[in-house]
């Protein structure tokens, strides 16, 4: 069975799913998206992820043309179209047709884009051994510039960490802020660990508000394990007992060894 893709309300075989070259999205990475995980038929925290994509919208100044309630029966559809129960979806909100300028007020028409599909960001082995990573010297996007916390199209600055990383031989890497303070990794939040504790940056320090990240926080604080949200240095990582990244598409993984030092004696650990 081809797969099928939702734009503005129609199903389309992935052949034949097509915006204009003109879209805004394409020639600025003028837009927002949401990826949002689907478990034995269950949409995973549909609602936040929901509320995220809308946040990102405003802030941008784009408008949504589906309610959150039109939103969430357009995923559900598209999941099923695909017969898809454990699964990934992708939706994108581009702004629209418009002109070779930058003025978005030229442009008409916002695109309501849904893939679903099957994702498998890491090797099965890597959530048993761990990964290896290091820090890139791309430095997290400044939030009074472009806020990380607006999950926009335009994600050149984590590509180019992820290529440094790439070259470096590690498939996920980490970065840090302005400030030279931990942020985040190309794509997944970080934590870690130390006498018991858990630590993780704050939203000051310029990273994306991760649904995944939010869960951890609520799960490890209903096992009564302390969790503290506070500026973080390359340094702590490395004097860390554990380490592990979040994320939609991540989960959570465990990370072993950071710039050739290793976390808890190098596998993986009781917390994470």
């Amino acid at each position: 069975m081809p797969m099928k893709i939702y734009i503005n309300g129609k199903l389309y075989d992935k052949a034949d799913a097509k915006i204009s070259v003109y879209d805004h999205g394409l020639l600025y990475g003028d837009g927002v998206f949401e990826g949002i995980r689907s478990y034995a038929g269950n949409v995973f925290r549909l609602g936040e992820h929901l509320d995220r994509l809308w946040n990102s919208a405003k802030a941008i100044r784009l408008e949504l043309p589906l309610s959150k309630q039109e939103m969430a029966k357009a995923i559900e559809k598209t999941l099923a179209a695909n017969g898809i129960e454990d699964g990934y979806v992708r939706v994108v909100v581009t702004r629209g047709c418009g002109t070779l300028g930058l003025d978005p007020n030229k442009c008409s028409d916002p695109q309501v884009i849904i893939i679903a599909d099957r994702i498998s960001l890491y090797p099965d082995e890597l959530y048993e051994k761990g990964l290896e990573i290091i820090t890139v010297s791309t430095v997290r996007n400044h939030p009074a510039a472009l806020n990380p916390r607006i999950k926009s199209l335009n994600y050149l600055n984590n590509i180019l960490a992820k290529i440094e990383g790439l070259q470096a031989g590690c498939i996920e890497a980490l970065m840090l802020n302005h400030n030279g303070q931990v942020a985040e990794c190309t794509g997944d939040n970080l934590f870690l660990v130390r006498d018991g504790r858990i630590l993780t940056p704050p939203m000051e320090a310029g990273i994306l508000e991760g649904i995944t990240r939010d869960v951890v926080i609520a799960l490890a604080r209903e096992q009564d394990i302390e969790v503290r949200e506070t500026p973080l240095t390359k340094h702590d990582v490395y004097i860390a007992d554990e380490c592990f990244l979040t994320g939609t598409a991540a989960e959570v993984v465990p990370v072993v060894t950071v710039d050739g030092r290793s976390n808890g004696g190098g596998t993986p650990r009781p917390i994470t």
